[in-house]
This record gives structure tokens, sequence and C-alpha cells, in this order.
């Protein structure tokens, strides 16, 4: 069994794609202001963060599980997504996302990047129609830090060999937890707390982090 070198976990939207996945859809439901705004407050963390999904998931109530499809057409990866990913796995790590966003559009992400590992918030859809509610556990702060931990100690790394990076408040706890906490054109709040920073949106700088402090 070939040795697992080290971990990196990382936010999906806004980090690992240019978008917000719930902002799309909310733009499609005809109520795209009112969720970006929401959004918004909950990444500089003014607002409760599974508060704010409720009330943002609630919005999306009578689209049909079709929009999901449609929606992932919208997302693009950020500049050197692939290339981190890919350059990461050649080094032995494990890369994988915990994410506020959606299940249904973040496993397909996942997929066309092969990575390790997916966490995820699923939406109740009921005869092909969602429901506006939320289903089982709901990826918050403690969430986050939590899987990178629990993937951590499943390759047997210590938290000094992992990488966790975001953009939102909901991403600190676990990005000053990790062994490197990259701030990725994030929000002020996370700026200021984070060990490090990337200021452009390009994965691959992550790298050089990386090399500069060699885990």
């Amino acid at each position: 069994m070939t040795e697992i070198k080290g971990l990196l976990v990382m936010d999906v939207d806004s980090t690992l794609i240019q978008e917000e996945g719930i902002d799309l859809l909310g733009e499609e439901a005809g109520v795209g202001a009112q969720v970006a705004d929401i959004t918004e407050r909950a990444m500089r963390g003014e607002l409760d963060f599974k508060q704010a999904l409720d009330e943002r998931v609630g919005l999306l109530k009578g689209l049909p599980e079709t929009i999901f499809d449609k929606v992932l057409e919208c997302m693009h990866f950020t500049q050197g997504a692939k290339e981190l990913v890919d350059e990461l796995h050649r080094r032995g790590f494990k890369v994988g996302v915990v994410s506020g966003g959606l299940h249904e559009t973040v496993d397909k992400l996942a997929e066309r990047l092969q990575l390790d590992y997916v966490q995820a918030n699923r939406l109740e859809v009921v005869d092909g129609v969602l429901t506006g509610r939320v289903l089982g556990e709901v990826v918050t702060k403690e969430v986050k830090k939590a899987k990178l931990q629990e993937w951590a100690a499943e390759n047997r790394l210590t938290l000094n060999q992992t990488i966790a990076m975001g953009d939102g408040a909901n991403d600190l706890p676990m990005i000053q937890t990790a062994g490197i906490g990259i701030a990725f054109c994030a929000k002020p709040i996370v700026r200021q707390q984070a060990p490090y920073q990337i200021n452009e949106p390009d994965l691959y700088k992550v790298i050089e982090i990386v090399d500069r402090k060699v885990i």
C-alpha cells in the first residue's frame, strides 16, 4: 500500500469553483438577489451558517430537480484546480472537499477531478421537486473541521501534514486546525485570521506554499 504523505481539504464555492452554487439556484428560482445577499452575510460571518442555509433552501421550494444539471453547466473550476489536484496526487496526497453547497452538484465536480473525499449538503426532493428542506446533517464550520480531522486520522496523518483552504467564515476552524491553513481570495475576517493567504484566483499557488513549508 502506498504511503499517504498529506491531505488537502478545501471549500468548493468561490474556492474550487468560481461561483456560489446556491446563488445560481437562487437565480433560477427568481430570488437571486435575496439568496446572494444571505450568502454574502453568512460568508462574512454575520449570520449563523445553518440558519442562512435553511433560509436560502426555503426560497428554492418548488424547483424541479432537473435544475441541478442546468446549474452544473454554469459552474467553472477556478484556474489551477486540475493542476493542483493532479500535482498533489502525484506527491502522494489525498484531496477532499467539504462544502456548504450541495451533493447534487459537488459530487459531479469531485468526480471530474477524481477527488478522494466529498462532504456536502443534500436537498430533499419529493416527486421530482425540491421541498425547500435540507436532508441530514448540515455541513457547518464544526463539521468542516471534524472532516479534516477524520480524514487525516483515516490516513494516519498528523494535522501537521494537512492543508485546509477556503474563503468564508465557516472555513476558519478547519483553516486554523490544519498544518497549513490558507485564506483563498477570502473575506476580510478570514484573511485576518488565516496563517497563509492566496489573493489571486489561481489554486496552483498552493504548491508554492507547500514547497516553502515542507509537510
